[in-house]
């Protein structure tokens, strides 16, 4: 099949940020053997405009978006967040070639009111919808035409090549990542945990009280020195929603925490993940397995091994090409909810 993935490729990045679950979505495609032509909708905008200025290269954007299904010809083309693309391109694009089936991608939480509105501006032309958060949440949307799916957060074995679950030598004992500070209060339960556990263990917070980012190399480093992570949400508590920091920590083999009330605990196997309700149950569920180096490496090693076999990119990718084209499912997919 000939696949056209529309997604922000960050291609002026230089390869400054690599772990994308965008990229990892256009590895799945082919590692299942489709044909895949990448379209980056913000990158195209921003070479096509005067002076680089990107928001005056929209319009040309989605003139060369045309121009590349013209010449490509494909089955599917797959929308992710690339929001210059305008829904009346794609009506003009589905009523030239009325033949091609649209998705849209969504990795992005409900909580986010915008979110919420892009995902209904999409779901009036587009045949199907994927998103991160698990079918009850997804609900809302069965008033529009397309068909809304729950997609996960793959890992792929290129990206996550670690298993730090087999590794006792490891320096960081806890690590918590993060570049964003809307729509949540998560760094006052960071403060806290810190103010708990930093005479007890090494805990590197990147992102947080003035401390920067990791990206590309910088994060892989730090993933490598890692034995348990904390996976915490902006806001908790949608079904099944995560971002993609838990696949990235569990699919190296690095013990992860995270909140009890997405009920991940119906999804994922019994003793890989370690749920917490609040944040006394969270520091003791900490020292724990910071007490027990072989429990953490024994969960650790379960969760791994679970995203490695049920949650790589190749099924992840094959299940939104399945849907999309309404095709009988050729796998049980642990992550398929709804009707």
């Amino acid at each position: 099949m000939r696949v056209l993935h529309v997604a922000y490729q960050q291609w002026r990045r230089y390869g400054k940020t690599r772990v994308s679950w965008a990229h990892k979505l256009t590895l799945g495609l082919i590692h299942d053997g489709h044909y895949v032509q990448v379209f980056s909708d913000r990158d195209v905008a921003a070479m096509e405009a005067p002076f680089g200025i990107r928001d005056l290269g929209r319009k040309q954007a989605n003139k060369r978006l045309l121009e590349t299904v013209e010449a490509v010809e494909p089955d599917l083309v797959i929308l992710g967040h690339c929001d210059l693309i305008g829904n009346d391109t794609l009506r003009r694009l589905r009523q030239r070639w009325p033949h091609i089936v649209l998705a849209h991608c969504n990795n992005d939480p409900l909580f986010v009111p915008d979110n919420v509105a892009r995902l209904r501006h999409r779901g009036e032309v587009v045949d199907a919808v994927f998103v991160s958060t698990g079918w009850p949440e997804l609900r809302r949307f069965d008033d529009l035409p397309a068909c809304f799916h729950h997609m996960p957060n793959p890992v792929d074995a290129s990206i996550e090549n670690l298993d730090n679950s087999r590794r006792r030598d490891l320096p960081v004992d806890l690590l918590f990542c993060s570049n964003s500070t809307d729509f949540t209060r998560r760094l006052e339960q960071v403060k806290a945990l810190k103010d708990a556990l930093d005479r007890e263990l090494v805990f590197h917070t990147h992102g947080s009280f003035g401390q920067p980012p990791v990206w590309g190399r910088d994060y892989e480093r730090a993933l490598a020195s890692t034995r348990m992570g904390l996976n915490l949400n902006r806001q908790e508590g949608d079904y099944w929603y995560s971002s993609a920091r838990m696949a990235q920590l569990a699919g190296n083999g690095i013990l992860v925490f995270t909140h009890a009330a997405p009920r991940f605990d119906e999804l994922m196997p019994a003793r890989s993940l370690v749920y917490f309700r609040d944040q006394e149950d969270l520091i003791e569920r900490i020292r724990e397995f910071h007490r027990d180096d072989d429990r953490r490496r024994d969960w650790a090693g379960r969760a791994r091994d679970f995203f490695h076999r049920e949650m790589n990119s190749r099924l992840y990718a094959r299940f939104i090409v399945e849907s999309a084209l309404g095709l009988p499912l050729s796998h049980d997919y642990v992550w398929r909810s709804g009707p």
